[in-house]
């Protein structure tokens, strides 16, 4: 009797030391850092799955090492596809949540298990106490990124790859944005004031809404010279102000660049734009969009090409590059692929 007694208290014993080996080893496996809002959060040790509940952050891993996300905000578009690998074609679609727009799919999320969140911060601050509370429910850690404007860009990019242990990665993507706003910083403020091309941002089917000059939205304009016509004080971050086309007749923009094919396609027959000057000029340039808007809508990393594109428009002969090799380059260093230079050309030129 005293042996069997002695071997459950052995067996036990061996549970215990077992229970505290395992609790042991996850406190070991954790890790602190202190997020772009200030937080101190506790990690897993390494994170391997991550998801971000908004367009923000899903792009910008998709820059990063987008095999760990663990889901995706919606469906990527066919035309995006190509510039992905399967595994992530395939992944879960989940939505947004804690103030990030779209209800979340919370059973889906919790099924992908993802290691940690990343939440997106465009002012600098978390977000609502209410909206925390509801993913501090979730027991998912969570951190956040700060971006206020394309300049924080680098600054996120170094974050995320001390979180995610994608320091050499990172350190790459950083380097190369804080490049080009060093760059076209430099060109830009060589130009006199007056010597810079008015712009007008066309959106929408009829070219007939736009951004005001101060507007999130137009933030490329602002860097390349801050000569966006429609000069106003934005009324909600949607944007898409509307205006008649005599005004924009009134404004005689050097450039005109547009968003949507079907308006540029038609621009330059239509009798009532060819009174706007850059009609007149040819000076009328659409939007690349592959995989992204290069512009805005959805706001990524791509802005960066972007950028060099919009600066390539409207300085051609002060900002000398060559936009497709200087886009190939930027699609093997943030998208991992290689895209001929006749594809490349039809992105750039549809």
């Amino acid at each position: 009797m005293l042996d069997q007694k002695g071997k459950r208290i052995g067996i036990a014993m061996l549970i215990m030391f077992l229970a505290l080996a395992v609790i042991s080893a996850r406190i070991a496996q954790a890790r602190e850092i202190t997020d772009m809002a200030g937080r101190t959060v506790t990690l897993p040790d390494p994170v391997r799955k991550v998801y971000a509940p908004s367009p923000y952050g899903s792009y910008i891993m998709y820059s990063i090492d987008p095999s760990m996300l663990s889901g995706l905000n919606f469906s990527m578009k066919e035309e995006e596809k190509k510039y992905f690998p399967k595994e992530v074609q395939n992944l879960p679609v989940i939505g947004s949540i804690g103030g990030q727009g779209q209800t979340a799919n919370i059973e889906v999320l919790l099924k992908a298990k993802p290691d940690m969140l990343i939440m997106w911060s465009t002012n600098g601050t978390a977000i609502s106490d209410k909206s925390e509370e509801s993913i501090r429910k979730l027991n998912i850690p969570f951190v956040y990124a700060v971006a206020e404007s394309l300049s924080d860009y680098p600054q996120v990019y170094l974050f995320l790859g001390k979180v995610l242990k994608k320091e050499d990665r990172t350190k790459q993507l950083s380097s190369y944005c804080k490049k080009t706003l060093e760059e076209v910083k430099g060109v830009v403020s060589k130009i006199l004031t007056e010597k810079r091309p008015s712009v007008y941002y066309a959106e929408g089917m009829d070219g007939l809404s736009t951004e005001c000059n101060d507007s999130i939205h137009v933030e490329l304009l602002q860097l390349a010279g801050d000569k966006d016509v429609h000069r106003c004080h934005t009324s909600n971050h949607k944007g898409y102000e509307k205006v008649s086309i005599e005004q924009v007749i009134l404004y005689k923009p050097d450039v005109i660049i547009a968003d949507e094919k079907v308006f540029f396609d038609k621009v330059y027959g239509d009798p009532v734009w060819r009174n706007v000057k850059a009609v007149k000029d040819k000076r009328v340039y659409l939007i690349p969009r592959a995989p992204f808007n290069w512009f805005d809508r959805p706001p990524t990393f791509m802005r960066f090409l972007g950028l060099k594109w919009l600066m390539h428009c409207l300085y051609p002969k002060e900002y000398r590059i060559d936009i497709i090799k200087e886009a190939q380059a930027f699609y093997r260093l943030f998208l991992g692929v290689e895209v001929s230079s006749g594809d490349m050309k039809q992105v750039i030129y549809p």
